[in-house]
């Protein structure tokens, strides 16, 4: 009986002696009182918690938040990771704002991803910026730099000007129209002519000895550019042709495209040679062998469908007279 009466004894000594560290436990650890939670207005960091990712927001009913990393709800009692102090914590479901909560979680949502936005459009600002910096050091002539923007320059001298791109027309030959009406068998090949507005182009130059310089876009799919292209643009660089115009009236004609029953035969258009060099990354540098006669000139690009209907366009005008002697005696 006695030795029964002992065993029951250290039963619920060792039953208290649980009970009291699990309480002891609990009042310790206890749960986060909303009264030293951070306001929405504080954006300070703890100490100790230094480089942590940015916490989320579980709202409370009195107004006050706390700053956690992840919390599940299970019953009445959520149990979260506190941004703070770093432990597992709980307090009764009852004191969050689940409403507040999904608000928050939305605005911080919609937040991140405008910051992800707005450092996009950063870097992609400073890498154009980059690429137009190292552009805009080429020097094309002694103490003469090439200019920003995408687009054609022409390089006379120390002068350095920007050409515009004009549209070409394609309009039917009427004398072989006519032919092919009155001809019983379809066999006279229809002809077009590429034509550009005006007699004469709205760039002059007066010096024979001129070289051009071609900025393209760098390839990015979300980047809009000035060039115009009528085509597929090739991949191995731009190939471009200087054309001198033959002038018809009021327009000028750059090129003459025979076909027959719709398939084309060949074309025709007065180039002349040059030689295109790679100077720096989408700037591309054309050279003449010789001197420019006077004439009515265009630069096109030609592409894997044809040449772009959208051509750089200038005019070459003879020296005057006074030029002429200047340069003469120069040499002499």
């Amino acid at each position: 009986m006695g030795s029964s009466r002992i065993i029951v004894l250290v039963c619920w000594t060792a039953i208290l002696s649980w009970a009291g560290v699990s309480v002891y436990g609990q009042s310790a650890a206890g749960p986060a009182q909303p009264a030293g939670s951070k306001q929405s207005g504080d954006k300070g960091g703890p100490a100790g918690v230094t480089g942590l990712p940015r916490g989320k927001k579980l709202m409370l009913k009195d107004g006050n938040f706390q700053l956690v990393r992840g919390y599940s709800r299970n019953g009445e009692r959520v149990r979260y990771l506190s941004a703070e102090r770093g432990d597992w914590e709980e307090i009764p479901a009852a004191m969050v704002d689940w409403d507040a909560t999904a608000r928050a979680e939305m605005e911080e949502k919609n937040e991140e991803e405008a910051l992800a936005k707005r450092v996009h459009a950063q870097e992609q600002a400073q890498r154009i910026e980059m690429v137009m910096d190292v552009d805009a050091s080429l020097q094309v002539a002694p103490g003469v730099f090439l200019p920003p923007g995408e687009g054609m320059f022409l390089i006379q001298g120390k002068s350095v000007t920007p050409l515009e791109q004009v549209g070409s027309e394609v309009k039917t030959d009427k004398k072989q129209f006519l032919k092919q009406v009155l001809s019983p068998i379809p066999i006279v090949p229809s002809k077009q002519n590429v034509r550009i507005p005006g007699a004469k182009a709205k760039t002059r130059v007066t010096a024979t000895q001129v070289e051009f310089y071609l900025r393209e876009a760098p390839p990015d799919p979300d980047r809009t550019t000035p060039i115009v292209k009528s085509g597929r643009p090739g991949e191995s660089g731009p190939e471009v042709e200087l054309v001198r115009a033959i002038i018809k009236g009021d327009k000028r004609q750059l090129e003459s495209i025979r076909s027959l029953f719709g398939q084309q035969m060949d074309t025709k258009r007065d180039t002349i040679s040059i030689e295109r060099w790679e100077v720096a990354p989408t700037v591309f540098r054309f050279t003449l062998s010789q001197p420019l006669p006077p004439g009515e000139y265009a630069l096109a690009e030609i592409l894997p469908d044809g040449m772009n209907l959208y051509v750089w366009d200038f005019g070459v005008d003879a020296a005057s007279a006074g030029a002429k002697a200047a340069a003469s005696g120069k040499k002499n």
